[in-house]
């Protein structure tokens, strides 16, 4: 089994290092074989060449730059298409998470297809927990998914289940729930919360509520229309292997 941890990047230059200080010691630890990559998300201040820089000092490390700013989604998107272990995780720079606490993960793989962080005690500002938990209540009451935290940015799934999920933009936001739609289930997991150590936040006000709100609705015509099977026998010619055998 192998991991490699999805870090999206917009304009976080004041945090790469010290981030990187604190990836360093979960690698050091970590029980299974650990990539670390970064998805620079069109930053415009300076942050790709710090990237770059990070990558050919650390052989674990390594990095894809998207040719503009397309959001979360997207970055997350491109991150699982460039992905090729057993699992994957994701994480953001701002080191409002710690990666060590990925350490108690582990556990609860292979059994659970996700693993999900809720962070306990959040030292986020008043409006940012006001309408987090504004747009979570409303999240829960029309989709029912049982999810607490499904924004918290630590995460671990399998690589498999992450390339079936249906991408749209603000897919961000429930890949707890897009998990559960394959029928896989999702283990949560208290985790640790700090304070920005640096730069500033991308959201405000009205993109924190009204994007989970509208997403919100998106996610449920899709959930409605979602196809999902199981296949009960098969025997399906396959021309290659019969190639082979002539």
């Amino acid at each position: 089994m192998s991991l490699t941890i999805l870090v999206p990047v917009y304009n976080e230059i004041e945090c790469l290092d010290r981030f990187c200080e604190s990836m360093d010691a979960f690698l050091a630890q970590t029980p299974m074989p650990t990539q670390v990559l970064f998805i620079n998300d069109g930053s415009t201040d300076g942050s790709l060449p710090r990237i770059q820089q990070i990558c050919q000092l650390r052989p674990n490390y390594s990095y894809i730059s998207l040719n503009r700013n397309y959001g979360l989604s997207t970055a997350l998107k491109a991150g699982i298409d460039h992905t090729n272990t057993t699992y994957l995780g994701y994480l953001d720079s701002d080191l409002q998470t710690s990666p060590l606490d990925f350490m108690s993960y582990f556990a609860y793989l292979p059994g659970y297809q996700m693993v999900n962080g809720i962070r306990a005690r959040r030292k986020d500002t008043l409006v940012k927990k006001l309408s987090s938990k504004i747009a979570n209540r409303f999240r829960r009451l029309m989709i029912d998914d049982g999810i607490q935290d499904t924004c918290c940015p630590l995460k671990i799934m399998e690589t498999a289940c992450a390339r079936r999920i249906p991408f749209f933009d603000g897919m961000h936001r429930f890949l707890p729930a897009l998990i559960q739609l394959q029928g896989g289930k999702v283990k949560q997991v208290p985790v640790q919360h700090f304070e920005r150590y640096a730069g500033t936040a991308k959201y405000h006000l009205f993109n924190r509520l009204w994007g989970p709100l509208y997403d919100t609705f998106a996610f449920r015509w899709m959930r409605r229309r979602y196809i999902n099977y199981s296949i009960a026998e098969k025997s399906v010619f396959n021309l290659k292997e019969a190639h082979e055998q002539i």
